[in-house]
């Protein structure tokens, strides 16, 4: 059994869902390759080559895979993939991007965001906004698995991998890709922070979004999050999302300010080993999932809080 990890990376480093990838991977035993795509790719296979489980990391560097385009990739994942009895990858926007292309290329089913493992048939997948854990089984020949990453810890690194390269199979010409725009921030990444302060659309505006919630994240060193409610008001940009259309996140500790706990948020964040929900609201559901619930005007409880930190 030979499993294939498509890896992420910003060209300098793996992403730590990879990782977590990894991990899952393990769970399954046999061969675990990482597959390496991109243009100039070297520091990140060196580093891939290094990952505890990893037995070999496979490279293709071409400039058609330099902004992990999938009508590049899943054509290059097409001709690999009948060596393998699994293709696997992070079930984040790359992720989920890519393999169902893949897996209906190959004909075969995707099993999206496992949670759990129990053999090499078989899996456990949040359904119904995580709600409930559905166990599937796919008798595939070619398993095609993403895998969510906050329930594997980030395989650390200690392996010392081969590296070989692999032949492109160029650009599709289906798509091109014309800018990238990212908002600089010196904060921890949302999906793998330890502390998450979020806020909902209680905020009343991205003004106050911001003057309130920023400073206890910055005393916490916590990431930000948000609501989908929050999110479409425009009080913070998507890419802080929490929720079933957004990032899913299992920090150590989560503060929900202003949160109702609508099911949608719920699915990304119930995970979270302590909740802290603060609501003038006390019949909020976000209340049956807290650890500690505090009923208060958010407005003054965040600031006292942030000034006796």
């Amino acid at each position: 059994m030979t499993i294939l990890i498509v890896a992420e990376h910003d060209h300098h480093e793996l992403k730590p869902a990879t990782r977590s990838a990894v991990t899952a991977a393990t769970a399954l035993g046999g061969d675990i390759h990482l597959l390496i795509t991109g243009h100039g790719v070297d520091k990140v296979a060196q580093a891939a080559a290094k990952v505890q489980g990893v037995t070999r990391v496979r490279v293709v560097d071409d400039l058609a895979y330099a902004h992990g385009l999938p009508e590049n990739l899943a054509p290059l994942l097409v001709r690999i993939a009948p060596d393998y009895t699994t293709v696997m990858a992070a079930a984040d926007s790359f992720g989920k991007n890519l393999l169902p292309r893949v897996a209906a290329l190959l004909d075969v089913a995707v099993v999206s965001e496992i949670t759990q493992i129990v053999d090499q048939n078989t899996f456990v997948r949040p359904i119904y906004a995580g709600n409930l854990n559905a166990t599937v089984q796919t008798t595939d020949a070619i398993k095609v698995l993403t895998v969510r990453a906050t329930s594997f810890p980030a395989a650390p690194d200690g392996g010392v991998a081969a590296i070989d390269t692999l032949p492109t199979t160029g650009d599709a010409g289906l798509s091109a890709w014309l800018s990238t725009e990212i908002q600089p921030t010196d904060r921890v990444e949302l999906s793998t922070a330890r502390v998450v302060v979020s806020g909902g659309r209680a905020l009343g505006s991205a003004e106050q979004f911001q003057q309130v919630l920023a400073p206890l994240a910055a005393k916490l060193n916590a990431a930000l999050g948000a609501t989908r409610a929050a999110v479409d008001a425009g009080y913070a940009p998507n890419e802080w999302q929490v929720g079933q259309t957004g990032t899913v996140v299992a920090p150590d500790l989560y503060i929900a300010v202003g949160v109702s706990g609508a099911v949608q948020h719920l699915a990304g964040m119930k995970d979270s080993r302590v909740i802290v929900a603060i609501n003038h609201d006390p019949d909020a559901p976000i209340f049956q999932w807290a650890d500690y619930g505090l009923v208060a005007d958010l407005f003054e409880t965040v600031k006292e809080l942030e000034h006796n930190l």
